[in-house]
């Protein structure tokens, strides 16, 4: 891909400038490029670069369909991902549960990707749509004038060199550096989901057989800690562990340590590894659940993992963050059209994403409670199951009334965030 890096892109005012080239910059700006708006993304990075969250739910078919790019990701070399499936403490794993069984439709066939390979596909195929992208630029702070956004500074990496580039609107798709939320002290920790992330990837590690060899699995570990296991393309899988720092750093500072000390607590992980070559060394990350305090401001609108993150319990992070963007996308076309980029033009975008947030929140929340099973839940409610397979898979925007209240009869749920529904303007006025 051309790397453009002109100078005299900072003497343009742009319609839109997006920070962050990630899935949510990259699907916002495709979205508003096909409608014909001049858009900028700036990426910090070179492309290809590493990424974590490699697993999309079938959801993530409908944005991944709106941006034009669905031929191109099935054309990709990526794993099919049919089903997911647990298994509990004692290494006993559940039947592989399908998607197919639950609905009829072409999402039902998703994917686990590289996102380096995945990351391209989608910055590509935004230059492709129209927008332009320099890579190599990292922003450091927005412009504001009387109270409104009109830009980002920003500086090249290689150089230090910095500039100033103008917009009608700018798009934070900034991930969870938040560009936006961090800067302006909007960012707001989820008080109950402070988990750690500790993970590696194995070559050779052993799958399941046919239509369920690509599907994910969740493997708990007792004091509500859980193992993902995802396999990707060219015989490599990716295991994680998530729990909280107190568990996880509980006798031991060295990541290496307490990462093989998970794999042997968690004996279907341990044994689906230990015949395999271990091809990288650890990562972490840590507060992982937060929300910004506002979704916007005049000129300015928050998306994917700039605006919110939750657990990666479900894998909702890429399908948030795709879904999140052809929802600003639409709010933003929709205010550049009216030529009106007050704060109140994104506050139906930020209460409708909080919904659906809110909803997927509500069953991590359950997940982490001791007291509760989905075993249970379903034993006794079964009438539940489309319901719970529905926010599963990322049908969140329904009424889920009937699912909460039978696993309130488990566990309290949280009471919603009111943070992030509304722009910072519309409340200041």
């Amino acid at each position: 891909m051309k790397i453009v890096v002109d100078d005299t892109l900072k003497e343009k005012i742009w319609d839109a400038i997006v920070i962050g080239g990630g899935p949510s910059g990259c699907a916002c700006a495709a979205m508003l490029a096909q409608k014909g708006w001049n858009v900028l993304i700036l990426e910090k990075d070179h492309f290809p670069r590493y990424h974590i969250g490699e697993s999309l739910i079938p959801y993530c078919w409908f944005p991944l369909q709106r941006i034009g790019i669905l031929d191109k990701i099935k054309a990709a070399n990526f794993t099919p991902k049919n089903s997911v499936q647990f298994v509990n403490a004692q290494g006993i794993a559940s039947k592989p549960f399908c998607f197919s069984d639950h609905m009829q439709h072409d999402c039902t066939q998703t994917w686990q990707v590289s996102r380096n390979d995945f990351d391209k596909l989608l910055l590509d195929h935004a230059q492709q749509c129209g927008a332009i992208v320099q890579q190599g630029t990292i922003v450091d702070g927005l412009i504001s004038k009387d109270g409104v956004v009109k830009g980002v500074k920003a500086k090249k990496t290689q150089t230090g060199e910095s500039s100033h580039y103008h917009a009608k609107i700018t798009i934070d798709a900034s991930g969870r550096s938040m560009v936006s939320a961090a800067g302006l002290g909007w960012r707001k920790q989820d008080p109950s989901l402070k988990k750690i992330a500790i993970w590696s990837y194995f070559k050779g590690a052993q799958r399941n057989d046919g239509i369920d060899a690509g599907a994910t699995t969740i493997a708990s570990l007792p004091k509500q800690g859980w193992f993902w296991f995802i396999p990707l393309s060219n015989d490599i899988v990716s295991v994680g562990v998530v729990a909280e720092r107190n568990y996880l750093f509980d006798g031991a500072k060295d990541i290496e340590e307490i990462y093989l000390r998970e794999l042997s607590r968690q004996p279907w992980i341990s044994s689906r590894t230990q015949s395999s070559e271990r091809i990288s060394a650890c990562h972490i990350t840590n507060d992982y659940s937060y929300r910004s305090e506002y979704c916007g401001a005049d000129g300015l609108i928050l998306t994917g993992d700039a605006f919110a993150f939750l657990d990666p319990m479900f894998s909702s992070g890429v399908f948030l963050a795709l879904q999140s963007a052809v929802m600003a996308a639409d709010a933003v076309d929709a205010a550049l059209t009216k030529d009106e980029i007050s704060s109140s033009q994104f506050h139906a975008y930020g209460h409708e994403l909080c919904k659906g947030i809110e909803n997927m929140r509500k069953l991590i929340y359950a997940f982490y409670t001791e007291a509760f099973s989905f075993a249970e839940l379903l034993r006794k409610h079964p009438e539940v199951q489309g319901d719970l397979t529905d926010c599963l898979i990322g049908n969140l925007w329904k009424n889920f009334d009937s699912l909460f209240a039978a696993i309130h009869e488990q566990c309290e749920l949280p009471e919603s965030l009111l943070h992030g529904r509304t722009p910072f303007n519309t409340v200041k006025r």
